[in-house]
């Protein structure tokens, strides 16, 4: 079963180069857990609706977490 995680992320600076979110993730402000991707997008949805996201000085992220992989 693959789980989503909405994160709700600020927008890091263009100052540095180093744009690898393994190595410098940006800050994260909120993190919410879904069973579907419906529901993650429809969290998405909500989180893109807030002021800071529309001004750009945030943004959401959905990612799959606990994805199988088939075995052929």
């Amino acid at each position: 079963m693959t789980r989503f995680l909405v994160v709700l992320t600020d927008v890091r600076p263009v100052e540095g180069v180093n744009r690898n979110e393994r190595v410098a993730p940006e800050r994260r402000r909120q993190v919410v857990g879904a069973s579907s991707r419906e529901a993650a997008d429809r969290i998405a949805g909500a989180f893109m609706a807030l002021g800071m996201v529309r001004a750009g000085r945030q943004r959401v992220k959905v990612i799959a977490v606990g994805r199988r992989r088939s075995r052929d």
